[in-house]
């Protein structure tokens, strides 16, 4: 079992304002597919060290919890150098990062759109559904439409304080891709949704249920 988690490279939005991955939203999911004996491959746009968002900078405890997963981002592989090999789930964590540069990327989007041709498994969480918006399915209609899916809301945005300062807010942009929306009821509570092949987490504590929806997803994938 290969699974490919595609990190940000971006370490500012275009208002200057700093910015990475979001350190949890890798770290948990990273460490349940690790004790699930399931193959990790850390990839980015620009290879090399993945920037971390200082505000997600772990605990003493988180670090030493979360070292292996820590340690994978000192050398995360250029994501063109993966775009032709076959992975049972491609992840997507978040930061605001994938806002710059996971939205864009075209590698990227030729990677899923083969992955959810070939009815492979594909999660993200936060702002890592931002590498899902414009992604195509083969007949040009968009990955996310019709989809039950979820990412990080206006609301949390503004709670945050960067509705201003982010290149677009997630919620509109998946919703104008055609994607049926869902969040929890109150902000900043977990929330996963699934659908077929697609898994979707809202937010940073979202991350220890996605996690354990894609591991579980992918022991029935080796199981058939």
């Amino acid at each position: 079992m290969r699974t490919l988690i595609v990190a940000t490279s971006c370490n500012r939005l275009p208002s200057g304002h700093p910015t990475g991955l979001w350190a949890e939203e890798f770290a948990v999911p990273y460490m349940a597919f690790a004790a699930a004996g399931i193959e990790v491959v850390v990839a980015s746009p620009a290879g090399g060290v993945v920037p971390v968002d200082e505000k997600s900078r772990p605990s003493q405890g988180e670090a030493r919890e979360w070292a292996p997963a820590l340690a994978a981002l000192q050398s995360s592989v250029a994501l063109a150098s993966v775009q032709d090999q076959d992975f049972d789930l491609i992840f997507l964590p978040g930061g605001h990062g994938p806002l710059v540069d996971l939205a864009t990327d075209t590698t990227l989007q030729g990677l899923l759109s083969r992955q959810d041709a070939a009815g492979r498994l594909i999660g993200a969480v936060c702002h890592g559904p931002a590498g899902l918006i414009n992604v195509r399915r083969g007949d040009g209609s968009p990955l996310l439409e019709g989809r039950r899916v979820t990412g990080f809301t206006n609301t949390e945005e503004r709670l945050a304080g960067l509705h201003d300062k982010v290149p677009f807010l997630l919620e509109d942009a998946m919703k104008a891709q055609g994607g049926d929306f869902h969040s929890a009821l109150l902000p900043m509570l977990s929330h996963v949704e699934r659908d077929g092949n697609l898994l979707t987490g809202q937010n940073p504590r979202s991350s220890p249920a996605i996690a354990k929806a894609m591991v579980e997803a992918l022991a029935l994938v080796h199981a058939h």
